[in-house]
């Protein structure tokens, strides 16, 4: 039996969303083949450590995040996708709120620097990290029609305003609004609350929050969750 040579990674693909823009986190390599170039957050994992284990913590080590939402998304494992050696990827996809969009400043780890990149303005990456931003941009539009991860991407209070512009803007195209806020509040997942927030010139729009402990009892019952754009 020949022996294998195979180092296992994890990646990390995490969306943050503010004034209309998704974002995704990005490091700069302080060294290695890609050294002084943007990639994703991530590394080898260790010996004693779960996978989930490893992405949360090359994440936390390189750029200071933790994160709302955490799935895996896909496994990378093309040959000559690092030019040192044959490595696996595991790449897991995240969502954070607004207020996770300040970095604090890491030292001692593999990141020179980390940094949020509008997703259509992102710079040339290392290794196969496009394909991977790629295809975690198709999981996350996807996911919005099917399941309310987009709440993950907003504060705890928002104006209704605020999710139709997730929405809107994360798909790229125009929304019915009325029917969107329709059957959005249909799911009865939204608590209006009393508390206001100026919006553009217009009279005050009151703030809402989603129910998570809610979904989570009518997905025991069965519940679908599901918006259909055209």
């Amino acid at each position: 039996m020949i022996p294998q040579n195979i180092k296992i990674a994890v990646d990390a693909i995490i969306f943050g969303y503010e004034k209309n823009n998704l974002f995704v986190l990005l490091i700069k390599q302080k060294s290695g083949p890609f050294s002084g170039v943007w990639c994703l957050p991530g590394g080898f994992v260790l010996d004693s450590e779960s996978l989930t284990q490893a992405v949360e913590r090359e994440l936390l080590e390189e750029t200071g995040v933790s994160v709302n939402y955490l799935e895996q998304l896909y496994t990378f494992g093309d040959l000559g996708r690092d030019p040192r050696q044959r490595v696996i990827s595991v790449a897991y996809f995240g969502l954070v709120d607004p207020s996770k969009l300040s970095l604090v400043e890491k030292t001692d780890t593999d990141a020179e620097d980390a940094h949020w990149f509008a997703v259509n303005e992102l710079p040339k990456l290392g290794y196969d990290h496009s394909q991977i931003v790629q295809t975690a941009l198709e999981r996350l539009r996807a996911k919005l029609a099917y399941q309310p991860i987009g709440f993950d991407l907003l504060p705890k209070k928002f104006p209704f305003s605020d999710l139709e512009n997730l929405y809107a803007s994360i798909l790229e195209k125009e929304i019915d609004r009325r029917n969107f806020r329709k059957k959005i509040l249909s799911f009865g997942l939204l608590h209006e609350t009393d508390e206001q927030i100026a919006v553009g010139k217009g009279r005050p729009a009151n703030l809402f929050q989603f129910d998570k402990t809610r979904y989570e009892q009518l997905l025991k019952e069965n519940f679908l969750f599901e918006i259909k754009f055209a």
